[in-house]
């Protein structure tokens, strides 16, 4: 073979791999294709010097990593929107239509795998990116080079992102898991888990061996000029890429309902797993009008296929205690392979839903799951008990520490702040921006410090030293100053972060200011009525509060001794403007930080809520305004651009 052979070689081979890998429609035998790849290997091996960047022989993974290194999109991969029925989607043609009337909808199969970024520079495959944060994600280009259906030099020249997803298909899974087995070693739970761990294997010959499959849905930076996202789909796939199953273009609600339907009903006939269907804006000038919210584009949405029920048994019933000390019960059932996905606990959000389904040990229930969310019981077979059903009991003592739960009826609290399972996570939360904002306090320095038992409680964290945290492995002298100087530093602070750092239940940064306002101090001597006359704290609330002051109120009254926090200077009563007494709502990004505007607005005797809702007097909206933005608009909530809030105070600052 001379370098012109060699050349026409790999011109065959590639063309027997596109048929075979992305057309699905073979035009050779494997013993074709395997005597002429050899042939190629064999010349290259000689002929190091001529080595094509295309040859079928760079797919073989023999690297193997020490690592991932973190790489950048070159722009944001967005997260979509979910929508779960006929009624959702109409909600969301009504919005899309409010921002432009004259449009049409690309409609494609959404699969079940693991997003990916490929980016190409002069026609060459130069990086291949996992999604990570959207924007940010782990550069994995050597096991990239492995997925045969993705090219590995196209005709396109100019730099550009194509996005798409990784699946494993159907059969290709099931001989995975057998392999598997017969190796002694762990089954995956499902086509997606596949995916997204084959694609992360430092060993790349491991992700060779997977069999692989790149679906492209979209592109990300590129100089395209197409004006329907069809166009441009349609160009992707003429440079190599696979096309995926049924694309429809379509206009109106029924159009896209029918095509819903149809696809949800043939789910289980295509090759790979899918979760629903991605509804888009086909023309890319409105795409570019409607722009993003915060976290997802107007212009896309996500149609998910309704959950999958099945039945399974409930075998135990266990207690799981968070920061704020809910108590919250969780079934245990028998394990059952949901859509790919074997599950062994569902959710039930309280003792409530356990009487008033009159779910009991040993019972046959209905379990539903959908997408990702974690599967519920929906609906107990009564008709199927055979008296082996035991009622499950209400506890009264915490699991964890044994101390008495408060019973709210439909919450049940262990308020000892000692109760260990509430300690790691209430010491991050005490330790967090909106409490006492310690540096060098984060999540797994605090798992650290309990694990050691240098720290059982907050108040322990007062009583480290130097000497105790250098006997901790990785505790250098600097890193262990830096901390004992932050805990140092969380003395004489404002008085509403010591209360919003107490973790109380129900009582978060709002109502913590509120009662730093009316009380100061004395806020763990207020009395129900008291607490209730306060603006914006109801009953329940109340209640909470009492409770929790309570059975700690000499863990309170230590940790005010150690931290010494500012009592509440009485302020002024805000001159007349029109935000005082206004609930309002801040939203998007702005021309100072949301805090400053905040703090601003506190200022002018306006309270500054985290939600919208019909009690909402004013929304500011600043670029890029989100999904409480459109709530708004949907209450009939008066908006205001950060110009126009800025032009109502004029004068009175």
């Amino acid at each position: 073979m001379n370098l012109q052979e060699y050349k026409k070689a790999i011109e065959k081979l590639n063309l027997y791999s596109r048929h075979y890998y992305v057309l699905d429609d073979p035009i050779t035998t494997d013993e074709v294709y395997d005597r002429l790849y050899h042939e190629v290997l064999e010349y290259e091996e000689k002929n190091p010097n001529d080595l094509l960047k295309n040859s079928p022989t760079q797919r073989v993974g023999d690297v193997v990593s020490d690592g991932f290194t973190k790489a950048s999109h070159l722009s944001r991969m967005w997260s979509l929107e979910d929508i779960f029925d006929s009624e959702g989607l109409e909600k969301w043609l009504i919005k899309t239509y409010k921002l432009d009337s004259n449009i049409s909808f690309y409609c494609e199969p959404k699969f079940d795998g693991a997003s990916l970024n490929l980016i190409y520079e002069n026609g060459e495959l130069v990086q291949g990116i996992t999604r990570g944060d959207g924007s940010v994600g782990e550069l994995i280009t050597q096991n990239v080079k492995t997925i045969r259906s993705i090219p590995l030099t196209i005709e396109h020249k100019k730099r550009i992102e194509i996005r798409g997803e990784v699946v494993i298909f159907k059969d290709e899974f099931e001989k995975i898991n057998e392999r598997r087995l017969k190796a002694d070693e762990a089954v995956f739970a499902n086509p997606r888990n596949a995916a997204a761990g084959s694609l992360r294997q430092l060993d790349s010959a491991i992700t060779a061996s997977r069999n692989l499959v790149f679906l492209p849905y979209g592109v990300g930076e590129n100089g395209l000029e197409h004006k329907l996202l069809s166009e441009k789909m349609n160009y992707i796939y003429k440079l190599g890429f696979r096309k995926p199953p049924n694309s429809s273009i379509c206009q109106g609600f029924e159009t896209i309902e029918a095509i819903y339907e149809v696809m949800n009903r043939d789910r289980d006939s295509y090759p790979m797993m899918l979760d629903g269907m991605v509804i888009k804006v086909n023309e890319i000038s409105s795409q570019i009008d409607m722009g993003y919210t915060v976290k997802v584009p107007r212009f896309s949405v996500a149609y998910k296929f309704p959950a999958v029920e099945k039945i399974t048994t409930v075998k135990e019933i266990v207690l799981q205690v968070g920061r704020t000390g809910a108590v919250t019960p969780v079934a245990i059932v028998e394990p059952t392979d949901i859509d790919g996905v074997v599950v062994e606990r569902a959710t039930l959000h309280n003792f409530d839903e356990i009487d008033r389904k009159d779910i009991r040990l040993n019972d046959k229930v209905i379990i539903l799951r959908s997408g990702d969310v974690i599967p519920k019981i929906i609906k107990v077979l009564t008709h199927e008990r055979d008296g082996s059903q035991v009622k499950v009991k209400r506890p009264s003592t915490c699991p964890v520490c044994g101390s008495e739960l408060l019973d709210e009826g439909v919450l049940l609290k262990c308020q000892n702040l000692q109760c260990e399972a509430r300690v790691v996570n209430s010491i991050i939360y005490f330790a967090s921006k909106p409490c006492m904002n310690i540096d060098g306090l984060g999540n797994k320095i605090v798992e650290v410090l309990f694990v050691s038992g240098l720290v059982k409680s907050v108040l322990d964290l007062f009583d480290l030293t130097l000497e105790k945290l250098l006997e901790l492995e990785g505790f250098k002298e600097k890193k262990s100053q830096n901390l004992l100087n932050s805990l140092q530093n969380a003395k004489a602070k404002e008085y509403w972060r010591f209360i919003n750092s107490l973790g109380i239940e129900h009582i978060g940064e709002v109502a913590s200011k509120t009662l730093s306002d009316n009380f100061g101090f004395a806020f763990v001597d207020a009395t129900k009525e008291q607490i209730i006359e306060c603006d914006g704290i109801g009953e329940e609330m109340a209640e909470s509060l009492l409770e929790f002051v309570r059975v700690n109120r000499e863990t309170i009254k230590k940790l005010q001794d150690i931290l010494e926090p500012l009592e509440p200077i009485k302020k002024e009563e805000a001159k007349e403007n029109p935000f005082k007494a206004k609930t309002v709502v801040i939203t998007g990004t702005m021309s100072e930080s949301r805090g400053a505007i905040k703090e601003m607005l506190e200022s002018l005797g306006a309270k500054v809520s985290g939600s919208v809702s019909k009690k909402t007097d004013f929304v500011v909206y600043g670029e890029d305004a989100g999904s409480k933005y459109d709530k708004a608009l949907s209450l009939g909530v008066e908006c205001l651009s950060e110009d126009e809030m800025r032009k109502m105070i004029s004068g009175v600052l």
